[in-house]
């Protein structure tokens, strides 16, 4: 009879096995409006994930599931134009989306213009229970990264940016980076998390690795009026 005792080893996939690459090109008006192009690009199981939602979804539900991910990040946003390419020869999977909205940034006292550069919001959405875990928790590799450049409104400049985002733990690192040059604002962002399971009295070092990038993700820039 065959052992089976010894359970197979699979091997583990590397996060670049599992990556989204994103960039958004975006214009920020005087009165707080938006508009702009997001491009995603999906290697591997990630590209597995799109390509499925793709093909179980009418084209009129695809389209509005691409939608309530947008509303995630900002309220009111519309798509104008949503493309996706299925490259079958490289397993890639691309998204367009052309996307628009008003009022996003707040303006205060006439003067000041406050948004956060993080508009989309990240695909994977992790909720943590409070209190006191009982089983392991799975973390799997994924590597993903955005590079925003915001084309600021004329007549304003920059006030405040958020401090450079910085986090590190064994099972994954996050960073987070702003940079000014003329009238573009230019944001960017990356979280590799590496394949590990948590014993469930270290859980609590994963809801704060999170709970640190989600303030990071949502520090808003500060523009004033010249």
């Amino acid at each position: 009879n065959k052992d089976t005792t010894n359970l197979t080893q699979m091997p583990v996939t590397p996060a670049e096995m599992n990556r989204l690459d994103r960039t958004v090109e975006m214009t920020l008006d005087a009165t707080g409006s938006i508009s702009g192009k997001i491009n995603e690009k999906t290697v591997g199981q990630s590209a597995t994930r799109e390509r499925a939602m793709l093909r179980q979804l009418s084209n009129v539900d695809y389209n509005k599931m691409i939608e309530k991910w947008l509303t995630r990040g900002a309220t009111g946003i519309k798509a104008t134009k949503i493309e996706t390419k299925d490259d079958h020869d490289t397993g890639n999977f691309d998204l367009d989306v052309d996307f628009a909205a008003g009022a996003y940034a707040q303006i205060m006292q006439g003067k000041l213009m406050v948004f956060k550069p993080a508009i989309v919001s990240r695909h994977d959405r992790l909720s943590f229970t409070e209190g006191k875990r009982y089983h392991p928790y799975v973390v799997d590799a994924s590597l993903y990264t955005e590079s925003m450049r915001v084309k600021l409104p004329a007549g304003f400049v920059v006030d405040e940016l958020p401090d450079a985002a910085d986090v590190e733990t064994p099972f994954g690192k996050f960073s987070a980076t702003y940079t000014v040059e003329g009238d573009y604002l230019t944001f960017k962002r990356s979280m590799k998390m590496n394949r590990a399971t948590i014993p469930a009295d270290k859980y609590d070092s994963v809801r704060k690795f999170f709970s640190s990038v989600r303030a990071a993700e949502q520090a808003p820039v500060v523009l004033v009026k010249k």
